[in-house]
């Protein structure tokens, strides 16, 4: 191969001599990189003796001034392991320290760099790091290979010039080509990690104090990590409660998190102006003038755009004056096109004889936020914005039941809709008569449809009544609207204003729709056509015509049934004085508690919320807001204010083979299915599945790991390639594209695969482009007949992300109706306890295999042993929400030991007064339980029963049984023997039935969690405990307290006083973690040391007696709340 000179770049022959003696030093064999036959320059000694004695001579210098080129985080400033950012020009290495990633690519990642240079005395010496043949500079898709004939390496991008297609007769191995960041860290042979001498001599950081630095650097760029200070206790934001004390206490606590949203939003939007665009125009149906444009920042998953968000298009070239204007996005990006389109508002002026030198610019909206502060200004303020009953009732106020005085109609299903099933028709009787009801619709269980007849029935008994209905998303809008206009009231759907000249299907019932078409109005027609011929009106004629307009909008408004509309459109002024006497909202678990107030404060006397808290929550993007609580929704806070949500039960999407592990998961076990296993069987479609009669399969793909071109996303280009295969078996086996889903969490693996079958696909390009490469979020309440689960995630330091959230992973196991395929890393995967329950379940079923789609075969893979969450603080606080005050505790005193019952000591069932309800359950548990087959209970207002106490755990479902009322579900853990479990800390097992009757000897009287409600708690959940310790478990004198598992000390700011009684508290100690549970739970003792030790309870609490009380031997650990 002849000499390779790029005078522009600075020959790079140079730096890849250096590059391939470098990878020659480091024993490439080892690292899967070819070495060089032959050394040209430096021997390897002398190399690595060089770069061991720079080491040693940064150690020894330690105390002196750090270099210019030290990490701007840690210090750390030998040559070989340091790196320059090129977009901030500051230096960091490529230690971890306490992080999962090295500092360069930390900081690269944050601040959204991707331009970066070696040091001039580094091994390849002062190189900056571009693509051989293109010269795109972006690390993170920067990659090396082997030249076929030479002995060098090259650097080359990920797309397009290291792709197979792009350079199929060039001298370049691409099939080996590697990415220069593994691991979030660079390559070894690239930038050196420094040593353990010089890393333990390093400057000590933690993340948080990364985070600051690096938003102090965009005021600052000057500061250093001596000018960042941890911010004061004060300035994070209050948590949200179960209960409020009133109104004003409610917006006092979401305001602020509201704002600093609003905030954080406004900031992000603002910062992405995009510049060097180049423009397309085009006239609209409308006569309005179009721009397309591709959005560089938008394919790099950098930015996030949506139909409708407006955007501002400025000129600044040379052809014409400086030009301005705004408009909103009618089109977005998809598999067809890149393009965006973008409708403006006013074309007067526009360039449209240039296509380059155009920028573009968000335009922030406050609107959403500013009426979400308006409904609960309201709320708090305006006792007409609900009755006193919801008033009381959201605010968590222990209310007395007040049914409704309507009479439930004799037959439920609406016309025009499908016929209900029992669980639907039951939903929809109950929720008729309540004030405030929740709906629990889990996937394919028809929420839709019931939701629509929940709505007429709501009309036809409301005496005149309007009904609201919304939803978070304009399309669930729809898609509601649809259904209830099948039924025959009048409906109209009212749309945001940037939203009215964008298709839809229910385009007909929108109210701009019908102002057009009202006779009565020829005024106003008259003002429509002109305005829509000639762009606008005179002064005094759109004077005329807004008056117009509002009459006729008010006349359609008031005229309806039912009005449609997003959450935050219902704060619209044209909304203003309507009254409602019901609200249903469906997708209320997508919805932000504010947001959902929205469309409540209309002097609403009814509500129904509609949703499924196992599936995807908001959107929160400020972390902080977040974590206080934001993301928590009020379906969720009122489940653990004790309102029972109606689950539907029976579902219509998926194959029962597909349907069985989400069901058991996420759902005990509950969901029925609706359609038969032939039902949703092929027969022509020819596809490999592992077991012709269970079309699911788990293909296990090894390959590592990427970090996207966006440094914020990832990307797995073996998973790609294998899904590219799947995708092209099942259009050869005769599946229409249109009807096949690929899921994936990371945008750049979904712009990734979307490229590669495009470039890389076996069939005709059209035929891809029908195949929706797309999200969780975006396939979230649709369907597909088959479904392919890009996992991506392969690597040994950074975990799973976005897959460790259950109810990601629940949305995406139930979106496919024929067949689902999930490629991914097992033994990464099932390190985390909810794959490790996946994969067993794929492997139970012989669907887990390895090898050519024409060839698999079952795997023989070890799983890696799950890694349990030991976080007693976070348990100990959702044990306090998801069991009130008052709420029942299925415990058992009589339970003693291993092999002993569970039901033991729970007395005789109760009979079932509920007419909905059949079966019996157990004293003090609420009738109204959720229900498997029909037996079985669990205690009142709680979906799932709690644990954090055995953490051998595998328990997947509530408490149900196999006689009525008692006992445990049939899918915890079977374990040998009649009488369940032999040892302490086995799983729990079922009583009286196939799988035995025990719990682990360690707890006798204990609550029951699922796993994946254990998994899915949110972080707002980790507060802090008030005490350091289990319990105090004796005082001989004023701060000589013993606290359990301390070693005898007291924490700071604690002391237990002397007393008669052992383990007595002192006045101090009011607010300590003792008399924090009892005021949660009122009598429930709780222990004070080992067995045999004191016991501190409420009875003795309430008499105001605050000293311990003696108990005898034996008895429990403490049951919730032991802090580690």
């Amino acid at each position: 191969m002849g000499p390779r000179k790029h005078a522009s770049r600075g020959s790079p022959d140079q730096a890849v001599e250096r590059a391939a003696e470098a990878l020659d030093d480091l024993s490439l064999e080892a690292s899967g990189v070819p070495s060089r036959a032959t050394s040209t320059t430096h021997s390897g000694d002398h190399d690595d003796r060089t770069l061991d004695d720079a080491d040693d001579r940064s150690v020894v210098k330690a105390a002196e001034p750090t270099p210019a080129h030290a990490c701007a985080y840690c210090g750390i400033h030998a040559p070989a392991s340091v790196v320059k950012c090129m977009g901030c020009n500051k230096w960091f290495c490529n230690s971890r320290g306490s992080g999962s990633g090295s500092h360069i690519v930390t900081h690269l990642v944050t601040a959204r760099h991707k331009e970066v240079m070696l040091h001039p005395e580094s091994p390849l010496g002062e190189s900056v790091l571009e693509c051989y043949n293109c010269g795109c500079r972006n690390v993170f898709l920067l990659g090396f290979i082997p030249a076929k004939s030479d002995t060098v390496v090259v650097l080359l991008c990920r797309l397009p010039c290291a792709s197979a297609s792009a350079n199929k007769d060039t001298a370049w191995d691409v099939t080996q080509w590697q990415a220069l960041i593994g691991d979030r860290c660079f390559l070894p042979w690239l930038v050196n990690v420094p040593g353990d001498a010089e890393q333990a001599r390093a400057r000590p950081i933690t993340a948080q104090q990364i985070q600051r630095l690096e938003e102090v650097w965009k005021e600052r760029p000057e500061a250093a990590l001596g000018d960042v200070t941890a911010p004061a206790e004060g300035d994070e934001p209050e948590r949200i409660k179960l209960r409020y004390e009133n109104g004003y206490q409610y917006l006092e606590i979401f305001a602020p998190l509201v704002r600093m949203e609003a905030e954080y939003d406004k900031k992000m939007k603002e910062a992405q102006t995009q510049d060097d665009i180049t423009v397309r125009w085009d006239m609209g149906l409308n006569h309005q003038r179009i721009a397309w444009f591709v959005f560089p920042k938008l394919e790099l998953g950098e930015v996030r755009l949506a139909v409708g968000d407006e955007l501002r298009l400025r000129y600044r070239g040379e052809l014409q004056a400086p030009w301005e204007g705004t408009g909103h996005v009618i089109k977005i990006p998809n598999n067809t096109s890149d393009e965006v389109g973008l409708e403006l508002r006013r074309s007067e002026g526009a360039p449209t004889d240039c296509t380059h030198h155009f920028a573009v610019d968000f335009m922030w909206n406050s609107t959403s936020f500013d009426r979400m502060q308006a409904a609960l200004k309201k709320f708090a303020t305006d006792e007409l914005a609900v009755s006193g009953y919801l008033y009381h009732r959201l605010l968590g106020h222990e209310v007395g039941p007040q049914p409704l005085k309507v009479t439930a109609p004799g037959r439920i299903s609406a016309p025009n809709l499908p016929e209900l099933n029992p669980s639907q028709a039951a939903a929809v009787r109950s929720v008729l008569t309540q004030p405030l009801s929740l709906i629990q619709g889990p996937p394919g269980t028809g929420k839709t449809v019931t939701s629509a007849t929940v709505v007429y029935h709501l009309s036809r008994l409301s005496e005149g009544g309007r009904v609201l209905v919304c939803a978070p998303s304009n399309v669930a809008v729809d898609h509601l609207a649809e259904k209830i206009d099948l039924t025959g009231l009048r409906v109209v759907r009212v749309m945001a204003k940037s939203r009215e000249d964008l298709d839809s299907s229910v385009r007909h019932l929108a109210l701009h729709e019908q102002l057009r078409n009202m006779d009565t109005y020829p005024e106003l027609q008259k003002l429509l056509r002109l305005r829509t011929s000639v762009g606008e009106l005179s002064r005094k004629d759109e004077q005329r015509f807004k008056k117009l307009r509002r009459a006729c909008e008010r006349e359609i408004l008031e005229s309806a049934d039912v009005i449609l509309t997003t959450c935050a459109a219902a704060g619209d002024p044209r909304f203003t004085g309507l009254k409602f006497r019901a609200v249903l909202v469906d997708e209320s678990t997508q919805a932000s508690e504010p947001e959902l107030l929205i469309p409540l404060v209309h002097g609403i006397r009814q509500v129904i919320l509609v949703g499924d808290h196992q599936q995807l929550g908001p959107v929160i993007m400020n972390k902080r807001a977040a974590n206080a609580g934001l993301n928590f929704t009020l379906f969720e806070r009122l489940i653990h204010l004790n309102i029972r949500p109606h689950r539907l039960q029976v579902q219509y999407r998926m194959h029962p083979c597909l349907s069985e592990f989400p069901s058991n998961m996420f759902y005990e076990g509950s969901l029925q299915n609706g359609v038969t296993a032939p039902q949703r069987l092929r027969p022509d479609v020819k596809f490999p599945w592992p077991t012709p009669a269970t079309p699911m399969m788990f293909h296990i793909s090894l390959g590592q790991e990427e970090i996207a071109t966006s440094g914020t996303s990832y990307l797995n280009r073996t998973e790609a390639t294998n899904c590219e295969k799947v995708v092209t078996a099942f259009l050869r086996a005769g599946v229409r594209p249109q009807d096949i889903g690929v899921i994936t969490p990371y945008e750049g693996q979904r712009s990734y695969v979307v490229n590669y079958m495009q470039f890389s696909g076996s069939l005709r390009k059209e035929l891809y482009k029908d195949v929706e490469v797309a999200s969780v979020d975006a396939f979230q309440g649709r369907e597909k007949d088959y479904i392919i689960l890009s996992c991506v995630r392969s690597n040994e330091h950074q975990g799973i992300g976005f897959l460790n959230d259950p109810r990601r992973l629940n949305v995406a196991l139930t979106r496919a109706k024929y067949g689902l395929v999930i490629l991914g890393n097992p033994k990464v995967l099932s390190r985390h306890v909810l794959w490790h329950d996946l994969l067993t379940h794929f492997k139970d079923h012989g669907c887990l295999v390895d090898g050519p789609l024409a060839n698999l075969k079952p795997s023989l893979i070890q799983f890696s042993r799950p890694r349990r969450r030991q976080n007693a603080r976070r348990a100990r606080t959702a044990l306090d929400w998801l069991l009130p005050p008052g709420a029942a505790k299925l415990q058992a005193p009589g339970a003693t030991g291993t092999g002993s019952s569970f039901a033991t000591g729970l007395g005789p069932p109760a009979p079932v007064t509920d007419p909905n309800v059949t079966g019996m359950v157990p004293p003090s548990c609420d009738p109204h339980a959720l229900w498997q087959d029909s037996i079985g209970a669990i205690p009142s207002g709680v979906n799932s029963v709690l644990t954090h106490l055995d953490p051998s755990s595998t328990a997947t479902a509530p408490i149900a049984s196999s006689a009525p009322g008692f006992g445990f579900s049939s899918h915890y853990t079977p374990a040998s023997g009649p009488n369940g479990i032999a040892s302490a800390g086995s799983p729990f097992t079922a009583p009286n039935g196939p799988h035995g009757g025990s719990i682990s000897a360690q707890f006798s009287a204990s609550i029951l969690m699922s796993q994946a409600d254990r998994l899915r708690m949110n972080e707002w959940f980790d507060q802090p405990p008030k005490v350091a310790a289990a319990a105090p478990s004796s005082s001989a004198g004023p701060s000589n307290g013993h606290y359990h598992g301390s070693g005898g000390s007291i924490p700071p700011g604690y002391s237990a006083a002397g007393g008669a009684t052992a383990g007595a508290f002192s006045d101090a100690n009011l607010d300590s973690y003792l008399d924090y549970l009892d005021d949660i739970y009122k009598t429930q003792p709780v222990q004070v040391g080992g067995p045999g030790a004191p016991f501190f309870t409420g009875t003795e609490r309430a008499a105001g007696n605050r000293t311990a009380v003696q108990k005898p031997a034996g008895a429990v650990p403490v049951p919730v709340g032991r802090t580690t």
